[in-house]
């Protein structure tokens, strides 16, 4: 074997070994996934059912309350309330636009209870409307609505203030039956106490994901209890209704509130045998996931429902083990065609021997992994075109990572300023250029995907599996060559000080920590190495 081939065993070692332990990692936390998971198991009495789910009509694709000439069709409310009738005996409203005054008529054919919602934001015209409307309504079906709610999270969206809120209670109260309240996270309820005075009765939100400060899913249910018995004390003689609680499926952990089916279906069976066992009143959010929210409260926000949005199946039991994926079909697949394709090119490429071979089949397989569970996050996070083309355009580059390596013998890679400057000069493009094009224009995407997360980063996911592939194969390249060019040592440095600061407030999550791992494999290997060295070492 040439002397520069042996040289550059190291590397594929290096790269066998890396994509082994990732692989390994990918491997055992689908493993995890697919284990059922034991909990409480939830036996309502005979009869018995929910007290009350959030329900909005906009889960079919397209649907959104923004769109303000949208109109929800009486047969879509009959189809849904015909499945909720068969888990809660109430379903509670934000709003009576947009068809949605049709929804009590249809409860009462189904058997159910309304809590009527009046929407109260910005635009007074509008809040004077829909309050006449909805006073309208709850005193003409007296029988079918149990309480009328006069804005929902007004104070803490500073929309109105604590008078005009009072102002608009009061008169709500003065001319309807039904008893009326208004909703508010419980830290704006106590801030806002005198409101209380007002109401029928006290309606919080309380959402352990939400807090501040967010809650493990195994101190959940005790922090409800204690903020109930705190609420309770503070309003004193007067009925408290929990207006939203709640967990959600899918989407970005906050610390330690982690999103995930077993959680949502852990939740909610003991939030509810909890709730029964001392009475509570309740309304959990929500009835139907919703991917409009997404728009607002990124992944997160579309998956806080009991139903599937377009099947209107349940996502979890209530009794007996629940799973967070019930096949790992899709990952596998995914391994096997990448390791497929990369062996494949590997074998048709001059000067491969089997090292080269395994290492390449071991980037194949890591990369057909990573892609695959990306599909699946892709699937429940994209929200519109523009998202699928600029991620999916990532996402590309990134499965076609393994391909392209597959054709690389392993020699020194230039800058992607050296390589971009031979596309302009239309000079012959060799596969050591395309690696380093491929590098620059991940490297870009990274540096502006850590940014946004650094600085807005509430409703944005992690993207680990979106730059898994790329960080573990130009992670190692980087240690056995010099580093890019100027342009890829910014774009580094951005993606390392924003992976670090956005690891650095949340330090036990695990998103946070695969992130900072991936930002540190793409960023430390192109700023550490000196100056100008593109050697092979």
């Amino acid at each position: 074997m040439p002397v520069f081939e042996l040289a550059k065993r190291p590397l594929w070692i290096a790269l066998l070994v890396v994509n082994l332990i990732a692989l390994a990692g990918l491997l055992a936390w689908i493993h995890a996934q697919t284990r059922p998971v034991a909990m409480y198991d939830l036996h309502l009495s005979e009869g018995e059912k929910l007290k009350c789910v959030s329900y909005a009509p906009y889960h079919l694709p397209g649907q959104t309350p923004f769109d303000k000439e949208a109109r929800v069709s009486r047969e879509q409310i009959a189809a849904d309330l015909a499945a909720l009738s068969r888990i809660t005996e109430c379903v509670r409203l934000y709003s009576i636009d947009q068809g949605l005054d049709q929804v009590v008529g249809v409860a009462r054919e189904t058997g159910l209870k309304v809590l009527l919602g009046a929407w109260i934001g910005f635009d007074r015209k509008k809040n004077a409307i829909e309050l006449e409307r909805a006073i309208t309504l709850a005193n003409a079906n007296p029988d079918v609505v149990r309480a009328l709610i006069v804005g929902n999270e007004v104070l803490l969206r500073r929309e109105r203030s604590e008078d005009e809120m009072r102002a608009l209670i009061r008169e709500a109260k003065s001319r309807t039956t039904v008893p009326v309240t208004y909703a508010d996270v419980w830290e704006f309820w106590i801030k806002h106490d005198s409101l209380s005075s007002e109401v029928d009765f006290v309606t919080v939100h309380i959402l352990p994901f939400w807090e501040d400060e967010p809650v493990d899913i195994e101190h959940a249910l005790t922090h409800v209890a204690d903020i109930h018995g705190r609420v309770s004390a503070h309003f004193s003689g007067k009925r408290l209704l929990i207006g939203e609680t709640g967990w959600p499926s899918e989407g970005r952990q906050r610390e330690e509130s982690k999103p995930s089916h077993v959680n949502q279906a852990r939740y909610i069976r003991e939030f509810v045998h909890q709730a029964h066992a001392h009475g509570w009143d309740y309304n959990l959010i929500e009835a139907l996931d919703q991917p409009w929210k997404r728009r607002l409260e990124g992944t997160v926000g579309g998956y806080w429902g009991m139903l599937e949005a377009q099947t209107l199946k349940p996502k979890f039991p209530l009794a007996g083990p629940v799973t967070e994926r019930t096949s790992a079909l899709g990952p596998l697949v995914g391994a096997g065609v990448g390791a497929f394709i990369a062996l494949l090119l590997a074998a048709t490429t001059r000067g491969t021997d089997w090292l080269r071979s395994v290492a390449l089949a071991s980037v194949g397989t890591t990369g057909g992994v990573a892609t695959a569970l990306h599909w699946e996050h892709a699937m429940v996070a994209y929200r519109d075109t523009l998202e699928w083309g600029v991620l999916g355009g990532v996402a590309l580059l990134a499965a076609l990572l393994p391909a392209t390596l597959a054709r690389w013998r392993g020699d020194t890679l230039p800058t992607a300023e050296q390589a971009w400057g031979r596309v302009q000069a239309h000079a012959r493009v060799s596969i050591e250029d395309t690696l380093a094009l491929l590098r620059g224009a991940l490297m870009f995407a990274a540096a502006i995907a850590a940014l946004l997360l650094f600085v807005d980063s509430r409703y944005r996911d992690f993207p680990t599996l979106l730059y898994l592939t790329p960080a573990v194969v130009f992670g190692v390249i980087g240690w056995w060559q010099g580093k890019g060019g100027r342009a890829e040592r910014i774009f580094a440095s951005v993606t390392l000080i924003s992976a670090v600061g956005r690891w650095l407030p949340e330090p036990a999550n695990p998103q946070a920590i695969g992130w900072l791992l991936a930002g540190l494999a793409l960023s430390i290997p192109l700023l550490a190495a000196r100056t100008g060295q593109h050697e092979q070492r």
